[in-house]
This record gives C-alpha cells, sequence and structure tokens, in this order.
C-alpha cells in the first residue's frame, strides 16, 4: 500500500526534532510498491529517510520526502562445519523499513554474532546500508553480505555485493553524488554467526564486558562443550575463570547490554532532547600528524597522559572528534537553542526543543574553527543539511 500526504509534518521523522513539514511524504509497505510510484512525477528535490537520526532538516522541504516500512526478519540459509555449535554464516534477510536496533536485538536474542556492537544505533536498516554505520570497532560493512536496490531510472531491481557498494568511513556508493538517490534499499542482506565473535578491542570496551560478566544476572552462556574448568586446568582465574574462559562464554545479549548501558550514559534520550547522534566523523590523520598532537597534549596536562586514539591496519591513527572538541572547550556549552551536550562533545542537540537551525549550523561551524586552529585538523559533519 502506498500512502501519500501533502504539508506532512515532519517533527517526529527526525530525531533532532526540528518543526519543519514535507510538500510531499509517501510512505510504501511493500517492495512490490516502488513500482507504482511514478518517480519522474514527484515534485523534487526527492529525498528518502529512514530513521530521519542523520539528518539536519534547514527548512520546510519543498520536494518529496519517501519512506519505508518493507518491515521482515528472514534467515535465508544457514551453513554448518561439523560441529552445530561452530556454525560458520547464518544469513539472515531485513527489511529496509526495520528500526536497526530491532535487528540488533533479535541477533542477540537468537544467539546471532555480527552487530552486537551497533546496538542502540538510531535509524533504519535501509539507511544503516547507505551510510555504513559503525561503532565500537565495528561497521555495518563488516556483516553485510548484499544490499538490494529498486533503480528509480531503469525502473528495476538490482542488487550490490559488499564490494560494489564501495564502503569506506561512514561513505558508500549511494552517497555518490552522480547517484544520489537514484537507488532505494528495499533489503539487506546480513552474514552472521553462531560461533563466538566478541570485538572488544575498542577503548575500554573489554574492560566493560568483563565487569559485567562476572555480575550477578549477566547474560554469560554456560560453559560450552569442551570448556575445562580453570580448577581443572590449574590456573588462575577471575570469578567464573579465566579472561580466556570468559571470553569463551560471553553471548551477544550481554555485550549487547553494556554497549546499550555505555550509550546511555553518554547519548541524550532523543524523545527528551533531539539530537542526530554524533555529529562529527572522527578524523583519520597520519601516524606523524597524531606524535605531535600528543606532544603538544604532554606538554599541556602532563607527561604521563596519553591521547585517546585508534591504530588503524594502515598505519593511519583515528582520533575522537569528541575529545578534540573537548578539549577546546565546547563540552556543555550553549548556543541559543542549541548546545554541545554535557556528557558526550561530539553531540550537538536541540536544547530548547525549538532550537533554530541556523543556531545549530553556527554552533558546527565554531566548533570546526576551534579545533582547526588548535589541532590543524578538519572535522567533518555525519549529520546531512537538507
Amino acid at each position: 500500500m502506498i500512502n501519500t500526504t501533502y504539508y506532512q509534518d515532519l517533527t517526529k521523522m527526525n530525531t533532532f526534532g526540528m518543526k519543519v513539514k514535507a510538500r510531499c511524504f509517501i510512505e510504501y509497505d511493500s517492495v512490490a510498491d516502488l513500482v507504482d510510484i511514478e518517480f519522474e512525477e514527484l515534485a523534487r528535490p526527492v529525498l528518502h529517510i529512514g530513521g530521519g537520526s542523520n539528518l539536519l532538516f534547514t527548512d520546510d522541504f519543498k520536494g518529496t520526502v519517501l519512506h519505508s516500512k518493507i518491515n521482515f526478519i528472514e534467515i535465508l540459509e544457514e551453513v554448518h562445519r561439523g560441529d552445530p555449535h561452530d556454525s560458520s554464516v547464518v544469513l539472515v534477510s531485513v527489511g529496509a523499513g526495520v528500526v536497526f536496533d530491532d535487528f540488533c536485538a533479535w541477533a542477540a536474542k537468537e544467539g546471532l554474532w555480527g552487530v552486537e556492537n551497533l546496538s542502540y544505533i538510531p535509524g533504519e536498516v535501509g539507511a544503516s546500508a547507505v551510510q555504513n554505520i559503525g561503532a565500537y570497532g565495528v561497521e555495518v560493512k563488516d556483516v553485510i553480505r548484499k544490499v538490494y536496490c529498486y533503480d528509480t531510472v531503469e525502473e528495476e531491481f538490482v542488487s550490490f555485493g559488499v564490494e560494489e557498494c564501495e564502503y569506506g568511513y561512514r561513505d558508500s556508493i549511494f552517497k555518490d553524488p552522480e547517484v544520489k538517490g537514484r537507488y532505494i534499499v528495499t533489503h539487506v542482506v546480513f552474514a552472521l554467526s553462531r560461533t563466538p565473535q566478541p570485538r572488544l578491542d575498542y577503548g575500554h570496551l573489554r574492560d566493560a564486558v568483563m565487569a559485567s560478566s562476572v555480575a550477578p544476572g549477566s547474560d554469560i552462556a554456560p560453559p560450552r562443550r569442551g570448556w575445562v574448568s580453570d580448577e581443572v586446568a590449574g590456573r588462575g582465574s577471575l570469578e567464573g575463570g579465566t579472561e580466556e574462559a570468559m571470553m569463551s562464554r560471553l553471548t551477544p545479549a550481554l555485550i549487547r547490554k553494556v554497549i546499550i548501558k555505555i550509550r546511555k550514559e553518554k547519548l541524550p534520550e532523543p524523545s527528551v532532547m533531539g539530537s542526530a547522534g554524533s555529529f562529527f566523523k572522527n578524523p583519520v590523520i597520519t601516524a606523524e600528524h597524531f606524535a605531535s598532537i600528543e606532544a603538544a597534549a604532554k606538554a599541556e596536562l602532563g607527561a604521563e597522559y596519553k591521547v585517546p586514539h585508534y591504530d588503524l591496519p594502515d598505519g593511519m591513527v583515528k582520533v575522537p572528534a569528541a575529545w578534540m572538541i573537548e578539549q577546546c572547550g565546547w563540552k556543555g556549552r550553549r548556543s541559543g537553542g542549541a548546545a554541545v551536550y554535557d556528557k558526550q562533545p561530539l553531540v550537538i542537540v536541540n536544547y530548547t526543543g525549538d532550537a533554530y537551525p541556523e543556531e545549530i549550523i553556527g554552533l558546527e561551524r565554531r566548533i570546526i574553527a576551534s579545533v582547526k586552529a588548535k589541532f590543524g585538523i578538519d572535522l567533518h559533519p555525519e549529520v546531512e543539511h537538507v
């Protein structure tokens, strides 16, 4: 079914809570519905939104906004390699309109590994494949097998393998200006696993997970077949075993619970205070540039100070934008109805609930300028201005 509304209020369809309207709003329920939409006749420009979590509406939208309600999760295939406890791949097809965190919750409940680190990221599955969302050392491209789309130009259904998606940091072929808006994601096939594959090397995630895993009522699994207790093995133990043994007993549900706890402590609840989540991308710089930044930080903050960072396989270094923004003194500062969130400086919030777009954009520009002046780094927004 296709539902068309004119001058649709979009306040609840963007997580910033900007009070804007769309000249035309079209919501569709199925893949087949896309064939019946006359894309050439739509008011321009055309914008396809998911949960509206990565957008800043700067004014009423004068064209057409499309939204998918294709909502299904289906296991397509499960490949075992002998022992059913060590299955290699579980292929899962998910509709573009499924809330991404609902998919994460479903996977955790099913005992499937791969998306637990991405828990509590706002938005929908279709948008996740366009944006290449990521958190805690994992990007969604790591688990995507194929992206299915409707080509609005050729009026046919097509698919993209993960390499064809040309994924980069918060980027994909679907964001290329030459094809942007041409392909509408209908569903995504993910490659998950029942084999434990915890990814805990980002920041202090490992410490948080291990602390939670020995807490009363944790979601830690019982010993797997072949697991030998530490008493028998004669090794020293944490409460319940060595770290290696504990790691073998972790579940996606436990890691998801820890991730959600961390994110709730850092991020505002959208229903209480509007935001787009992480406003800026974490910059990737050369090792030499990072060394100069760390040397300056040690001179200013003490010889023992360590700048938070993440070493990448290619020798480059990812530096948290939040750290640089805080070092520039922006954490908690307000500008009219907008503010830098006092618990996570990477987030710009609609503090009063009725912030003007100009206030948010002005704050964004001043932050970019101050980080450039102090660190010689150009910050780039994750948030799309429309």
